[in-house]
């Protein structure tokens, strides 16, 4: 066990990210849901803004933890080819869980963002932040997802992830931050004292927060 909560996991990661701190340019992207609670702390702590991106895992059909790819906004599907082939699973049950998940997609997305807008991206520096990276598979495709609105560099933060998927990662965005890649991996919920599933609700009341933190800061400066 590394952290006790996620909360804590997202104040030990902000220290690692205090370069980025008060800066107007930087935009934290959580990937929901468990990645909100962690992003929360970070964006606390540095002063910065707080969003999400939201992206659904393609869980194989016998073992919905394990990832054969994932979507997210924009029309993005990312397949994990080896372990499509592997288990022989064909293109109409990969297009089946696709339609449901991006259902669901559509559902989070109306429920965590209402008629807000998605934010703007060009040119500023965005923070994906998740509560840990296993197969790396949702994380990709959000990095996908955010190379179609051209922001100036994509900084992926985890507090802990699996070593091959750090190093797989590594070399497709700007910089990764992760503040542990123990080996053996098991999974993420295996370095976390407490790792309850995170709700709907949650989700909502850290966002709502969070702009209420903001506008009180733009307020007093």
């Amino acid at each position: 066990m590394l952290f006790q909560d996620r909360t804590a996991a997202g104040q030990f990661l902000a220290e690692a990210l205090a370069d980025y701190a008060n800066r107007s340019d930087v935009l934290v992207l959580a990937l929901p849901r468990g990645g909100v609670p962690v992003a929360f702390e970070v964006t606390k702590a540095l002063n910065v803004t707080l969003d999400v991106l939201v992206v659904r895992k393609l869980g194989v059909p016998d073992n919905k933890e394990l990832a054969m790819g994932a979507i997210a906004s924009g029309g993005v599907r990312v397949l994990n080819q080896d372990i499509v082939q592997q288990l022989n699973i064909s293109d109409e049950v990969v297009d089946g869980i696709t339609l449901q998940e991006r259902e669901e997609l559509e559902r989070r997305e109306q429920l965590y963002r209402g008629d807000r807008p998605f934010p703007d991206l060009w040119a500023r520096t965005v923070i994906l932040v998740d509560d840990g990276l296993a197969t790396g598979a949702t994380m990709w495709a959000a990095i996908l997802a955010l190379r179609q609105q051209q922001p100036a560099r994509i900084v992926v933060a985890v507090p802990v992830a699996a070593p091959e998927t750090y190093q797989e990662l590594a070399g497709k965005v700007d910089k990764i931050v992760c503040s542990a890649t123990p080996s053996p991996f098991y999974s993420v919920g295996r370095w976390y004292k407490n790792f309850p599933q995170t709700t709907d609700e949650e989700v909502r009341d850290l966002l709502a927060t969070a702009t209420k933190n903001q506008r009180s800061l733009f307020l007093s400066t």
